[in-house]
């Protein structure tokens, strides 16, 4: 029963790829997928900067994909820890 409150609350808050792209679309030079992802510093460093005069919104859209994979996996390790779940994956 735990894990399955631990599940249902990782997938309320975990990341979707596809919305980090979408963002970086529209925002990327503004470092609005940073800001989706919750990288706070890097993104405000974006925003004053223009996402580094644009070389860091080019060099995102090699990197988001895995971004967004590190964030969830440090959110689904939270998330099992609160639950004391030990997480094999």
């Amino acid at each position: 029963m735990r894990l399955l409150r631990a599940e249902s609350e990782f997938d309320a808050i975990k990341k979707d790829p596809r919305h980090a792209y979408a963002i970086w679309a529209v925002a990327g030079i503004f470092g609005g997928h940073r800001f989706y992802l919750g990288d706070t510093a890097r993104s405000i460093a974006m925003l004053f900067t223009l996402g580094g005069l644009g070389v860091w919104t080019v060099l995102d859209v090699f990197f988001l994909a895995r971004r967004v994979r590190a964030v969830n996996q440090e959110r689904r390790a939270t998330v099992m820890a609160r639950y004391r779940i030990l997480d094999a994956t």
